[in-house]
């Protein structure tokens, strides 16, 4: 870049006096310096990974006479450095977040790890956020009261709290370190300025010393570092105002503006060196950063002879030409990077949304699509981040799906559990039935009812899995424990059996042996004390049992007939011993069972003979006025029995009451 021609012409060309005394200096006065514009902040590229220097310049200011340097360099804006690696911290629990935390906190530079300390503590608010959300909801399923709920940090909240306040004492600490030494920085220069006054006004000095003194300020100047920001224009309009009223007073030669551009040269041509240094090396931030100190220092070197002024500047220029190049690739493939990753997360997505659109029908299944939701998270967590302006998005959305996943699984089991709560109290109570069976010797009424509890609990769906083997054991305990007595209580039996066989034949030749007398009752005492002791003997072999009971019906039936003994007198002789085996208060009760049987044979007798009068002449009407005669002929036989016991219990009252009155 060629230098503008007016600034060619201007180059000083001052005479050194022979003599102090003889100074005569006639050459032009230089024109002023330009004046530095407000510090600018300007994006590096990727956008989202900007830092700010609060330092850079739009224009060069230089502390010489009017610069011999390009106005393109002058004006030229640096840009920002991303130091900070882009870390998407959305994937990590809080307690990986805390870990992270502690981790950036192992950095010795609290300014290296600022932007990724706000990242987390976005993504963490967010988690926090969540988690006080589902402590609440836990709080109120649990039957707590919402007006009683505290709330509060957990344990991991405040470890994050403490770790977090760490960070913001050591930042804050290094920020006033910083305020510290500006404002330090500012009253060097500040006293600088003075010294420069002083050497303006001071007459009594010779003009090599003064420049030598100039020299030395110029110096000291430069190896101030940063001033707060608010001082920077004031301080360099007030150093540039006095450099100038310098070189009006002192008028230095051409020899003397020479040597000074030939120093600035050596200086230039020294970081030109560097910079090209840069270009090979290794760590790309590294290299951005250093040049930008380098163009900062270039900044402060006033000019160079005129006929090497394009040639070192083309050198600089080149070389930060190279780096910034190595910069640009570096960032496009980490956008390239960032699009890649980006396309692997809205598969996830997208594989997230098949998984969840369709609701899992048992409890296998949802638990195979968790399996694949958390497979899912951990390949999420393994790429990279994605571009800013669409992380966010791209994060709820996949969230969102895995959320309402467990939602409708968390609403899934807790009804699987209210019905599994159910079957459980279903089956206890059928546990409870089958140790009360399991305890009784009614072996066929007992056994059916078992067997029906176990066709329920069939039936019962499934409980807990932490309770389903121990009530089952229960169960099937009680039913072991049934099926064992009754099998030992038939083997027994079946020992028995031969036994009992020849006590009924004992009592079936008994009973064909027996003489009969003249008294009825006498003989009907007898028959009935043979059925009773045949009843009391126990089972006898499957084999003989028909054939013992029919030869026993027969006997008895013949002894009936033999002694013109009716079934309605042996009926009644059987009443007649209940009566006398029960108590008096009792007759009460059986007489009026009685009276009611009696009335309802009665009326069905009525209705029967009403129906009959509904009956026309046929075939048919005769069959059915067939089965009424013979319903209406035993209803009235058996009221003839009702009405004799009533008259037996009658007379049984009255006998007792006689008794008691004597």
């Amino acid at each position: 870049m060629e230098e503008p021609k007016e600034m060619q012409n201007e180059t000083m060309e001052p005479q050194i006096p022979q003599t102090e005394n003889e100074a005569n200096l006639s050459e032009q006065t230089p024109e002023p310096l330009a004046e530095p514009s407000a510090a600018t902040e300007e994006s590096a590229t990727p956008q989202e990974e900007t830092t700010q220097n609060e330092n850079t310049v739009n224009e060069e200011p230089t502390t010489e006479a009017p610069s011999s340097e390009p106005a393109a360099e002058q004006n030229e804006t640096e840009p920002e450095i991303e130091e900070e690696p882009v870390v998407d911290y959305n994937g990590m629990s809080r307690e990986e977040m805390v870990e992270a935390l502690k981790d950036l906190l192992q950095t010795d530079d609290i300014t290296k790890i600022k932007n990724r300390v706000g990242a987390l503590k976005i993504s963490f608010a967010a988690a926090d956020k969540e988690a006080k959300k589902a402590a609440f909801d836990k709080f109120i399923e649990e039957g707590g009261n919402k007006d009683e709920y505290e709330g509060g940090d957990d344990a991991v909240a405040e470890a994050y709290r403490k770790i977090y306040n760490v960070y913001r004492e050591r930042r804050q600490k290094h920020i006033d370190e910083l305020e510290a030494i500006k404002k330090h920085n500012l009253e060097l220069k500040q006293q600088i300025l003075e010294e420069l006054r002083k050497l303006i006004d001071d007459e009594s000095e010779s003009l090599k010393h003064s420049y030598d003194e100039f020299n030395a300020i110029q110096d000291r100047w430069k190896g101030i570092g940063d001033v707060p920001r608010a001082e920077l224009n004031g301080l360099w309009q007030s150093y540039h105002f006095l450099v100038e009223q310098f070189f009006n007073k002192v008028k230095m030669n051409k020899e003397l503006m020479l040597l000074d551009q030939k120093k600035n040269l050596e200086s230039k041509t020294l970081l030109c060196e560097k910079a090209e240094e840069l270009i090979v090396e290794p760590s790309i931030t590294k290299a951005a950063k250093e040049l930008q100190n380098l163009r900062e220092q270039w900044r402060e070197i006033g000019p160079v002879p005129v006929e090497q002024n394009d040639e070192i500047w083309a050198r600089f220029r080149n070389a930060a030409s190279q780096v910034d190049e190595r910069r640009r690739e570096y960032y496009e493939q980490r956008r390239e990077e960032m699009e890649k990753n980006l396309l692997a997360k809205q598969a996830l997505v997208e594989k997230a949304k098949e998984l969840t659109t369709e609701r899992p029908t048992s409890t296998k299944l949802w638990n195979e699509v968790s399996a694949q939701l958390d497979e899912l998270l951990k390949v999420w967590k393994s790429i990279g981040p994605v571009p800013r302006e669409q992380n966010e998005e791209i994060w709820t959305t996949f969230k969102g799906s895995i959320d309402r996943f467990y939602a409708e699984k968390k609403q899934h089991f807790d009804s699987v559990k209210d019905e599994q709560s159910e079957n459980y109290n279903k089956k206890i109570d059928l546990c409870l039935q089958a140790e009360a069976i399991a305890k009784r010797d009614d072996w066929k009424k007992a056994t059916e009812e078992l067997l029906k509890l176990q066709d329920e609990w069939k039936k019962i769906g499934p409980v807990s899995r932490k309770v389903s083997e121990k009530i089952w054991q229960r169960f099937r305990g009680a039913c072991d424990e049934f099926f064992s007595r009754k099998s030992a209580y038939f083997t027994e039996l079946r020992g028995s059996e031969q036994e009992n066989l020849q006590k009924k034949e004992g009592i079936l030749a008994e009973l064909k042996a027996y003489a009969f007398g003249e008294d009825k009752e006498e003989n009907l005492n007898a028959i009935k004390d043979f059925q009773r002791r045949w009843m009391e003997i126990g089972y006898v072999p499957i084999n003989e049992k028909q054939r013992l009971q029919k030869d026993f019906r027969d006997t008895i039936n013949a002894m009936f007939e033999k002694l013109k003994i009716t079934a309605r007198e042996a009926e009644l002789s059987s009443f007649r011993e209940t009566l006398h085996s029960t108590a008096s208060g009792d007759h009460g009760n059986k007489k009026n069972q009685l009276m009611e049987q009696i009335q309802k044979l009665r009326s069905d007798i009525s209705l029967w003979e009403n129906n009959l009068g509904f009956l026309a002449n046929s075939k048919q009407a005769d069959i059915l006025k067939e089965e009424f005669e013979k319903k209406m002929q035993n209803a009235r036989q058996e009221i003839a029995l009702l009405e004799a016991k009533l008259k037996i219990l009658v007379s049984e009252e009255a006998e007792q009451t006689e008794q008691t009155k004597e």
